[in-house]
């Protein structure tokens, strides 16, 4: 990119796409921006953006071209493109569990929300279509926006993309009561239609089990790596290893294991509690074969913020140490 076309980028990155409120190179719109001789024209996708939004949006981006110095004359042009042309994706992180309940949301939510703390680009793709609880915990019930080309996902507090099937619902106590190939057939339209442009990371909260739908996104997403979710108690073994192994045989990385409801801090002592039974942390870690990347508590304030659809609020010592552990396996380091 020479000089000209950074300032160009640099003034579109100013104008913000009506739905999703990031801005024209977020989305990875742009798809070119030259000028010579006091004539910029720049060439934007009209992808997931309602035909009423286009005139503003070309308004919009001739006046912060216009005000850069040496600009007399800015033309905009709208090309078409599909969702899975304009995604800009650096790594794809599935979140998945051998059984429902063990907190495979809550630990993709929670990364999401480290990474974007850390100032990353973040979406979440809710594939867990029976059972999405993401957009409660985040506190979103807006529907999103889109065109016959694609559809934008919602924008939580701290900047998270995020797509469910919830927020597509009449209501989100509504049941999604489909069979295994609809499942797979919306999760993947939530990978080629939904627009999420340019994201340093994707964090794919996964359909418990190894059944059809887990499956087809590690066949048809190119995922980075999984990190499996399991809580101490009886049978964990046999259903970690289940989901490690389809992961395995999909030639999908399995970057580590989480403890999920490990154990409870008394409020008094300081002391853990062990509610589940000892910890099957480092024993799931040796059966995976992978890196045991953390230990989460069971935590009422937690659970206090997720009801009241707040997660970002929350921080803790365990979730800094398993967000530290995650990116130093990601950096291909050894975890701690």
């Amino acid at each position: 990119m020479n000089q000209i076309e950074a300032k160009l980028e640099q003034a579109l990155n100013k104008v913000l796409v009506p739905g999703i409120m990031r801005s024209l190179v977020q989305m990875n719109l742009v798809r070119s921006a030259e000028a010579n001789e006091g004539k910029a024209k720049v060439t934007l996708a009209s992808t997931a953006i309602p035909t009423q939004h286009h005139i503003l949006l070309k308004d919009q981006a001739v006046a912060a071209v216009s005000k850069l110095p040496g600009v007399e004359e800015v033309v905009v042009d709208f090309v078409e493109a599909n969702p899975k042309e304009l995604n800009q994706i650096d790594k794809i992180i599935a979140i998945m569990s051998g059984k429902g309940g063990v907190g495979k949301s809550l630990v993709a939510s929670l990364l999401a929300a480290s990474f974007a703390r850390e100032g990353k680009e973040v979406g979440i793709l809710d594939a867990d279509i029976t059972g999405p609880s993401i957009p409660k915990m985040f506190g979103l019930n807006a529907r999103p926006s889109g065109s016959e080309t694609g559809i934008l996902p919602i924008l939580s507090r701290s900047g998270i993309e995020v797509m469910s099937m919830n927020l597509l619902l009449p209501s989100e106590d509504e049941a999604v009561i489909w069979r295994g190939p609809l499942m797979s057939r919306a999760i993947t339209q939530f990978w080629e239609e939904v627009l999420w442009g340019r994201l340093d990371y994707l964090i794919i909260d996964l359909p418990p089990g190894t059944g059809d739908a887990p499956l087809t996104v590690l066949q048809t997403i190119p995922i980075t790596g999984v990190i499996d979710v399991f809580t101490p108690q009886e049978l964990t073994e046999m259903i970690v290893k289940k989901a490690v192994r389809m992961a395995q045989k999909m030639n999908v990385r399995v970057l580590g294991v989480v403890e999920n409801m490990s154990y409870l801090v008394l409020p008094d002592t300081g002391k853990k509690l062990e509610v589940f039974g000892k910890s099957k942390g480092e024993e799931m870690a040796r059966a995976s074969g992978a890196p045991l990347l953390g230990r989460l508590p069971i935590d009422p304030e937690l659970a206090r913020l997720c009801d009241e659809g707040e997660i970002e609020k929350y921080s803790s010592d365990a979730v800094s140490e398993l967000f530290a552990n995650v990116v130093a396996v990601l950096n291909g380091k050894t975890s701690g």
